[in-house]
């Protein structure tokens, strides 16, 4: 089966607003969320953010890594079918750290994924980047824009 490959990542208002805000109110801790939407070829529009708890253990390093319940996940997914939406990624923070992949993040995701990431850009500022894990490969970045 082919790997269905996003070109770029469009947002809603209302869901770039509230991802930011989830992403940001655990810090220090990674905060993370489930996205769903719709695929229309290559673009992926992401309509409803899915708030998610991290439940990482320990809970000491939750700092620097995230976990979803796996309960979460399926109730998403049961969710968002019923909207006709589907599951089409995940989302953390970097707290302290640049919106990039990180080694712990990419060999704990099952691979082809969206992997959206807040971070801190180079001012120091919230920044978010999209990222495409392949089943083969580096990351690659992913153009992304908020659409109304």
């Amino acid at each position: 089966m082919a790997e269905i490959t996003p070109e770029a990542i469009h947002l809603r208002p209302r869901a770039l607003t509230l991802l930011q805000r989830l992403l940001a109110l655990p810090a220090p801790e990674e905060g993370c969320a489930l996205l769903l939407g719709r695929r229309e070829g290559g673009v992926w529009r992401i309509e409803r953010i899915w708030p998610c708890l991290n439940v990482w253990e320990p809970r000491a390093e939750r700092d620097r890594r995230f976990a979803v319940d796996p309960r979460e996940q399926l109730h998403a997914q049961k969710w968002g079918r019923g909207q006709g939406l589907l599951l089409l990624g995940s989302a953390h923070s970097h707290p302290a750290a640049e919106p990039l992949p990180s080694a712990t993040d990419l060999a704990l995701t099952l691979a082809p994924a969206l992997m959206l990431i807040r971070g801190r850009s180079a001012e120091g500022e919230g920044a978010l980047a999209c990222w495409w894990l392949p089943e083969e490969g580096p990351p690659r970045p992913l153009p992304w824009r908020m659409e109304d």
